[in-house]
């Protein structure tokens, strides 16, 4: 999650654990504990591959933060030797250790059991920026800078709406689940990796890629379609012209191989299929390029531009996320389809089955 709900959660997580003792101090130290896993990003692991591949590593471990928890704890108590060591201990590893249990909840993924060789996990049930989400804990921690003596039941409640919101994500999910499923059995489509993750800020409008070999197919769902039926996009996904490299190999680990290859005039481009709306993809890295002689060679990894968002996305995106199913997944509308070549077509499952065979 962004670093103003990270630091929020830190602030109520702290404020309720304080209790009685709960301060502008406590909460101003929640803040900050609860934005310090997220300082790994300030390491340099030599490329922008390697830097989003490694973001929520080791710093977010189950494994870690516990015996960073208890350095920091004990420090603490020996500053403040009137806090009970149980408490200070409580209140820093409480802090710590909701920081990547939250950011387990997006699409990113957290390496929760860093070193282990498992895969990072990654519920995918909240956009990384989430207003309704964020807004409960910040009022309880405005409340509580306010009214001291009710500091701690103020960051109780926050903590609570936040975690009903949280749970509700969790819910929505599962029902997006279900109609895909149910749409996609008995067709080709059946069986094939998908993903669902919710669009920016809200967890209403959901997006859905279905994963082939050749081609990926993108769907929007709302919990306000009237018609269950979702109207897929499909796109082709390119190959890579290369053998897998550390670097590539890397990247499909991290995006759970939801990626598209596009060759621009000579430069390879490798997108993270699970971030971004429409036009705009943030992950986007140049891999390689087009000698003199039009052979392919390994170049040193650059992330692109996301890509412009056209004005009409956002307006789209919030009538889309009503139910207003003329909007497909590139946020464009028939006519828009119509006269632009690069919106790719809407089909069924059914009807162009040939298609991953």
């Amino acid at each position: 999650m962004d670093s103003v709900t990270q630091a929020a959660l830190g602030a109520t997580v702290a404020g309720l654990v304080a209790g009685k003792r709960c301060s502008p101090t406590v909460l101003l130290a929640g803040a900050a504990l609860g934005t310090l896993p997220d300082l790994d990003v300030l390491i340099d692991y030599g490329d922008p591959v390697a830097n989003t591949v490694n973001h929520r590593g080791f710093s977010h471990s189950l494994f870690v933060l516990p015996w960073v928890g208890a350095l920091i704890a004990w420090c603490w108590w020996r500053w403040r030797s009137q806090w009970p060591l149980w408490q200070v201990m409580t209140l820093v590893l409480a802090v710590l250790i909701t920081h990547p249990l939250l950011d387990a909840m997006t699409v990113y993924g957290t390496k929760l059991f860093w070193p282990l060789e498992v895969p990072s996990v990654a519920v995918a049930s909240l956009f990384i920026i989430d207003p309704l989400y964020t807004v409960p804990l910040l009022v309880s921690v405005m409340v509580a800078l306010m009214w001291r003596h009710r500091g701690a039941k103020a960051c109780g409640i926050g903590l609570v709406l936040s975690t009903a919101y949280l749970a509700s994500s969790v819910y929505q999910l599962e029902k997006i689940e279900a109609r895909v499923t149910a749409q996609t059995s008995g067709t080709v489509l059946a069986g094939q990796p998908f993903i669902i993750m919710p669009t920016p800020f809200n967890t209403v409008l959901w997006r859905v890629i279905v994963i082939g070999e050749d081609h990926y197919w993108e769907g929007l769902a709302s919990r306000l379609d009237k018609d269950k039926q979702i109207d897929w996009v499909i796109q082709p996904r390119g190959e890579w012209p290369l053998a897998d490299s550390q670097t590539l190999a890397d990247l499909r680990t991290f995006s759970r191989d939801f990626i598209r290859f596009e060759d621009r005039d000579g430069q390879q481009v490798v997108t993270d299929l699970r971030f971004g709306v429409a036009s705009y993809q943030p992950f986007q890295f140049l891999l390689a390029e087009q000698n003199g002689e039009g052979q392919w060679q390994l170049v040193t990894p650059k992330q692109l531009e996301p890509g412009p968002l056209d004005e009409s996305a956002l307006p789209a995106l919030w009538q889309r996320l009503l139910g207003d199913q003329g909007i497909d997944a590139r946020l464009c509308r028939q006519p828009c389809r119509e006269n632009n070549v690069e919106w790719a077509h809407s089909i069924s499952a059914k009807t162009h089955s040939s298609k991953i065979q």
